[in-house]
């Protein structure tokens, strides 16, 4: 990728880095297990509170347009309830993520949570800082997941081989805007970003803006569409 003129390596997480499996069956699953017990305890913050007035917003449109969300009151319990709903509807909402990220700190913090990387991640890491390339990292979760995730994986802290982080206040993955500001915030053309991600439609937008693009055909992850992207099934294939 340095002979392409390659100088970063712009990453999404699920079906990725991480299989999917983990995400949804022990992110999402602790998140609908602690919800209510994290507001309980949390809701006087300033930060919970800012997350909740996005969810409230988010509720107002999922009425507005007939998606039939559970009701939602001033009670905690269907504020719970609501965030379950979304959890089960796999919503990539910007309020909902920032909370699950706080939701998932308590589980690191206490052990409860390990998060998992594919084998060749952590190698790959260390390859690709050594040849001096910038690390990114852009999902749909918060920020503050995505740093948690990377801080406690079963290979170790990762952390020190990231240089940025980006989620949905960045803009929707699907939009090649989105690529075009990261590309600006990683201070490298598009043209020298190669993004790996299992979503087609992402592949497209960052193709869009100028990335050049590889897809991630993980075990576990679904079968794609057709597509012209370039697929990889591991990050130790002879181009990475």
């Amino acid at each position: 990728m340095i002979e392409a003129g390659v100088r970063g390596i712009l990453l999404d997480i699920e079906g990725t880095t991480t299989p999917i499996a983990f995400v949804h069956d022990v992110l999402f699953s602790y998140a609908r297990a602690h919800a209510g017990e994290f507001l309980k305890k949390n809701i006087t913050s300033d930060e919970v509170r800012a997350d909740v007035a996005m969810l409230y917003e988010d509720h107002a449109r999922d009425v507005v347009n007939d998606h039939k969300p559970p009701a939602l009151t001033e009670e905690l319990g269907s504020l719970a309830d609501y965030i379950e709903w979304l959890i089960d509807q796999d919503r990539k909402s910007t309020g909902l993520k920032s909370l699950q990220g706080k939701i998932w700190r308590q589980g690191y913090q206490d052990g409860s949570l390990k998060s998992q990387v594919f084998p060749d991640v952590a190698p790959a890491f260390e390859r690709w800082r050594a040849a001096g390339l910038n690390i990114s990292i852009f999902s749909s979760g918060s920020v503050l997941a995505q740093q948690l995730l990377f801080a406690h994986t079963d290979a170790g802290d990762l952390t020190q081989f990231i240089d940025r982080y980006f989620d949905t206040n960045t803009g929707k993955k699907g939009e090649a805007e989105s690529y075009q500001r990261i590309a600006e915030e990683m201070g490298l053309e598009p043209s020298e970003i190669v993004f790996i991600s299992d979503v087609v439609d992402e592949l497209d937008a960052a193709e869009e803006a100028g990335m050049k693009t590889l897809l991630s055909l993980r075990d576990g992850n679904p079968i794609p569409p057709a597509t012209h992207h370039q697929a990889i099934n591991s990050f130790d294939e002879e181009n990475l």
